[in-house]
């Protein structure tokens, strides 16, 4: 039995949500799989793992975080969670929280190591929890899993990994991502109040993502031939924000800058593909999932040249230095006005978003679930 920490997904946290529901459901249809998680607040089992057998803890967030944390701090076997999860052979964690187990081979999924990077953008509680626990659940997994080559440069760089023991497995757009049809575009337009000339990003609110900047590129454009584009965030306020929306505030620009928050799964394809150009500044990412949705959609991106993100949008997507909003201006205006470049680039997307698949990702990490196995018990 492959046990599942899903607990991202039920808790709804964005790209982590998608990866551990994506990786259950599709590992599901090959092999026998329970899921795990802590039940907390606003618990919701998404409707695609709701058959599946399940075991929960509850407990909020937080104290379950610390409560993780001191077990493996403290004494592995005299905390161990084995007895919870019986019938279990391979624990996988997908999201940065090991469960404390002795005598269960345990997958780890690090989809980037962040706060350990950039402290200056994370709360002081989350980022000195994470500067204590990653390191050591990394040390304690039995293997790890990353979404990107660049995360796993990281790890061997900044946490002293083995390369080894660290597996590679990208990512992927649900299929649900594609060339959206016109009625449902025009209903999504009208339910989120939509304008007509946006440039668009998509992902959690936070100072990494670098929307400050992007502002102000969105300020040079509209000085500069582009009198008419706005900028819709769509994504959840996640941390210190509180500034940058203050600053929308002072200077009148919540009439050009849209944020709608949260948007429904099922209308992002359109909303992607309502847009003039999808823009990914982030000064950092583990992965880059949207740039991969909107090129599954159609969609053109102009994207930060760090990190991922040019190993996940290869030749499609446009790059610039993302420190650099003179940079950031030039290109994204270069793809407005050049229509033939941007149908290049488009059909350059599309070949390649369809090179990445959740069934591609759920067979290698099947793969690693088998060769752990059978590792683990040659060592018996």
């Amino acid at each position: 039995m492959i046990t599942i920490d899903v607990s991202p997904a039920v808790h709804s946290r964005a790209g982590m949500g998608r990866y551990a529901e994506k990786v259950a459901t599709e590992a599901a249809k090959k092999r026998k799989v329970s899921l795990f998680h802590n039940q907390g607040a606003g618990a919701k089992m998404p409707k695609t793992l709701a058959q599946l057998p399940v075991k929960k803890v509850m407990a909020g967030y937080k104290p379950w975080r610390m409560a993780v944390l001191l077990a493996q701090l403290i004494n592995v076997r005299l905390f161990s969670f084995d007895r919870q999860l019986p019938d279990t052979t391979i624990f996988h964690a997908t999201e940065h929280l090991l469960l404390p187990l002795k005598s269960i081979p345990t997958v780890i999924t690090i989809h980037d190591i962040i706060p350990h990077l950039f402290p200056q953008y994370h709360t002081k509680l989350n980022y000195y929890f994470l500067k204590i626990a990653m390191p050591l659940f990394c040390k304690r997994a039995t293997a790890i899993i990353t979404v990107s080559q660049a995360s796993k440069h990281d790890l061997v760089e900044h946490f002293g990994i083995s390369s080894e023991k660290i597996f590679v497995i990208p990512e992927a757009a649900a299929a649900h991502f594609h060339q959206p049809e016109a009625a449902k575009m025009e209903q999504v337009r009208e339910t989120y109040q939509l304008p007509s000339n946006y440039l668009l990003h998509i992902g959690t609110i936070e100072p990494r993502k670098n929307l400050n900047r992007l502002v102000d590129v969105l300020l040079n454009l509209r000085a500069n031939g582009h009198p008419d584009l706005k900028l819709v965030l769509a994504g959840a306020k996640g941390w210190l924000v509180d500034d940058f929306y203050k600053r929308l505030e002072d200077e009148g620009l919540t009439d050009i800058v849209i944020s709608p928050g949260w948007v429904e799964d099922e209308d992002l394809p359109s909303l992607i593909a309502g847009a003039r150009l999808g823009v990914q500044p982030s000064l950092y990412e583990g992965f880059g999932l949207p740039v991969l949705e909107h090129m599954a959609c159609g969609q053109v991106v102009a994207a930060s040249d760090r990190s991922s993100l040019p190993e996940v949008g290869g030749d499609a997507a446009v790059y610039f230095d993302p420190e650099d909003v003179d940079e950031m201006s030039k290109v994204i205006d270069q793809l407005l006005n050049n229509p033939a470049e941007y149908a290049e680039r488009q059909k350059l997307g599309l070949a390649r978003a369809k090179t990445f698949s959740w069934e591609k990702t759920a067979a290698e990490t099947i793969d690693l679930y088998d060769l752990i196995r059978e590792n683990y018990a040659n060592r018996q």
